[in-house]
């Protein structure tokens, strides 16, 4: 049998730290193990775009890595949430192909569900992506998308014990998209007078700080996400502000957010994201989109979908496409992005572990 090494990455404290040569590297092997998965590079990060989130003190994160002869071959993850009572764990371990086979994932698997237990988590959860091929499918119980059952990653997965809960669409749109203001007019005309957008790049405007952590907070409870019951993730200002310091920082990223208010309230109620990654060659990424429940049904969430793509348009133009991800049930948004141009490329499936 094959011998192989796991040990763990410090986390530098700057992507140009001479110590970020494992970070960097580790990076680099989780890109190539995602594009296998997708089908595309267009969801791969560079490091310095991934550090921030590895340097998150509100979600820590734990890098593995497992060397053959000294070669990275590869590499897991831990991640869970700040507070006692937090009680669940992302996990994720990826291997390049000419490593498989030897038990590294295995033992990479292992390793941190092992540091999931011991800090007490009740459930681990992983998002991996799984291409489709011929044959049987297996469906999660939400009835929408499925992953093939003979899949390796398939088999990996449900011999370790974990469920499939959910599958998540990834979709392409192209750009420049022609049209916007006829369609903004559209839905704005239809959303009514109560409701007023607002647009910033960057940090958070003071006058949001407050509504701003209400929506992050009411994304990880509003949001779709089947029996994988994700926990809350509460946000405060003094978090809204430490973000965008970390980002400002260290991500080479830009935020280019659309916001819509509620009038007669003076404060947010939905908001969508852009991450608009340096190099215009590059695609951009559509990060979380949110209208709260109880302004549902005015169209808001085509309003800020549409919106926030002019103000990309002005502030940042020349990308090809933006990426987005729904989950398959949420017809509402899938609707919305299909009316805009969006168009499935791949899916991520989403399992669950319960630990005790």
């Amino acid at each position: 049998m094959t011998a192989f090494t796991i040990d763990e990455v410090t986390i530098p404290a700057d992507i140009a730290d001479p110590g970020a040569a494992d970070f960097i590297e580790a990076i680099e092997l989780g890109n190539a193990v995602n594009a296998i998965g997708y089908g595309t590079t267009d969801m791969n990060y560079e490091p310095a775009e991934e550090l921030p989130h590895f340097l998150n003190p509100h979600e820590p994160m734990t890098l593995l890595v497992a060397r053959v002869d000294g070669r990275m071959a590869g590499r897991g993850i831990y991640e869970t949430q700040s507070g006692d009572d937090a009680d669940s764990a992302w996990l994720a371990a990826q291997v390049l192909p000419e490593f498989r086979g030897i038990g590294i994932g295995t033992a990479l698997a292992e390793a941190v569900e092992s540091m999931a237990a011991s800090d007490g988590k009740s459930k681990a959860l992983v998002y991996t992506p799984i291409p489709p091929m011929d044959g049987e499918q297996l469906t999660p119980p939400t009835g929408f998308g499925a992953v093939p059952r003979d899949h390796p990653d398939t088999r990996f997965l449900l011999a370790r014990g974990y469920r499939l809960e959910q599958v998540e669409r990834a979709s392409r749109l192209a750009l420049p998209l022609d049209g916007l203001a006829d369609r903004l007019a559209d839905a704005e005309q239809f959303s009514g007078a109560d409701y007023a957008l607002h647009y910033w790049d960057g940090r958070t405007p003071e006058r949001w700080l407050e509504s701003f952590a209400l929506l992050a907070t009411r994304m990880s409870t509003d949001a779709p996400s089947a029996g994988l019951e994700e926990p809350e993730d509460v946000w405060t200002v003094d978090r809204v502000i430490e973000s965008d310091d970390r980002n400002a920082r260290l991500s080479p990223r830009r935020r280019v957010v659309a916001a819509v208010e509620h009038l007669p309230t003076g404060g947010l109620v939905g908001f969508t994201v852009l991450s608009v990654p340096r190099h215009v060659a590059r695609a951009v990424d559509q990060y979380a989109t949110l209208v709260l429940r109880e302004h549902r049904g005015h169209r808001l969430g085509m309003v800020l979908k549409v919106a926030n793509l002019a103000h990309l348009e002005r502030v940042a133009p020349g990308h090809p496409s933006v990426i987005t991800f729904n989950a398959e049930e949420n017809r509402h948004m899938l609707d919305v992005n299909e009316s805009v141009g969006f168009t499935p490329i791949a899916s991520e499936s989403a399992w669950r572990k319960d630990l005790v």
